[in-house]
C-alpha cells in the first residue's frame, strides 16, 4: 500500500509553488542551526558512521547537501518528484543524490534497501505530517533501511506545536507568509501526541536509544525579530536489541 493521491498531490502541489531561494519554504532553516545541531546528536549513537546515509523527506535537499559532507554517501529521497527535481537543481556539484520514494511503500523501500545496503537514515518532521493510517508505515520504512547496522535520527514535532501553530494562524495580521501555503495546500503539522512515537518504532522492531527536547527553528520571525522556534523532540532509533543505556530519560512516552 503506498500514500493516498490527495496526499501525493498536496506535497506535488507546495513544492510546485515554493520558491527556489534557500530559507523560502518554511522550515528550510540554515543547516548551522538544523542538521549541523541534530548530527552532533546523532553521531554518539552511530553504529558505523561509514555507511550511506538517506535524508528520508529531503524536501529542496538543503540538509542533504550538509550531511553529505559528514557521510561518504548521501541520498536525499522525497515523496514529491518536484521536490527531488528542485534538489537536484539546487546542487549542480552532485554533492548528494536524490530520488523519489514512497516511504510507506514496502516494495519499493526494500529496492531501495537493495541498492544501498543498510544505512543510516535522517528524518525531520516526517512522521508528524503524515496521515494516520501512515506513520506506522513510515516507522516500518526506516527500519528497512537501517537493516541491522543503521541508526535513525529523528526530529519530530511536539504536540504542544500546535497550539504554537495555532497561534501563528490566529494572528491579527494573518499567519505569517511562509505558514500560508502549509495551510493552503492541506498540509496539517504538530498531529502525533508524544506518546505514540515509542510504540510507533517498537511495531516496527526500533528501539528508541536516546531522546530529548530540542526545539525546530524556522525561518519566519516575529513581529519583534525574533526567530519563531515549535517545540520539538529528537530521537536516535535502531534495531531492536540495540543497547539502550543512553535513553531516553526525557524523550516523548
Amino acid at each position: 500500500m503506498s500514500v493516498t493521491s490527495r496526499y501525493r498531490d498536496a506535497w506535488e502541489g507546495f513544492w510546485s509553488e515554493a520558491p527556489a531561494e534557500p530559507g523560502s519554504v518554511i522550515w528550510d532553516a540554515e543547516p548551522a542551526i538544523t542538521a549541523e545541531r541534530h548530527l552532533a546528536l546523532f553521531r554518539p549513537h552511530l553504529h558505523d558512521p561509514g555507511l550511506p546515509v538517506v535524508d528520508l523527506g529531503c524536501g529542496n535537499g538543503r540538509q542533504t547537501r550538509f550531511l553529505a559532507e559528514h557521510f561518504p554517501r548521501a541520498l536525499g529521497v522525497d515523496l514529491s518528484g518536484t521536490a527531488v527535481e528542485l534538489a537536484r537543481r539546487q546542487d549542480p556539484a552532485g554533492r548528494a543524490e536524490y530520488a523519489q520514494l514512497d516511504a510507506t511503500d514496502p516494495a519499493a523501500v526494500r529496492a531501495l534497501h537493495e541498492r544501498l545496503g543498510d544505512a543510516n537514515v535522517y528524518v525531520r518532521g516526517v512522521i508528524h505530517q503524515s496521515e494516520p493510517a501512515d506513520r506506522g508505515r513510515v516507522a516500518e520504512g526506516v527500519a528497512t533501511l537501517l537493516g541491522q547496522r543503521g541508526r535513525a535520527f529523528l526530529v519530530e514535532l511536539a504536540e504542544s506545536a500546535k497550539e504554537v501553530l495555532r497561534g501563528l494562524a490566529q494572528a491579527p495580521a494573518g499567519p505569517p507568509a511562509k505558514l500560508r501555503p502549509v495551510f493552503a495546500h492541506g498540509l496539517a503539522p504538530a498531529e502525533v501526541a508524544d506518546a505514540a512515537f515509542d510504540g510507533l518504532f517498537r511495531s516496527a522492531g526500533l528501539a528508541v536509544l536516546a531522546s530529548g527536547e530540542m526545539p525546530l527553528s524556522l525561518t519566519e520571525f516575529t513581529a519583534e525579530g525574533g526567530r519563531i522556534e515549535l517545540p520539538a523532540w529528537w530521537l536516535a532509533v535502531g534495531p531492536d536489541g540495540t543497547d539502550g543505556t543512553n535513553g531516553p530519560e526525557h524523550g516523548p512516552r
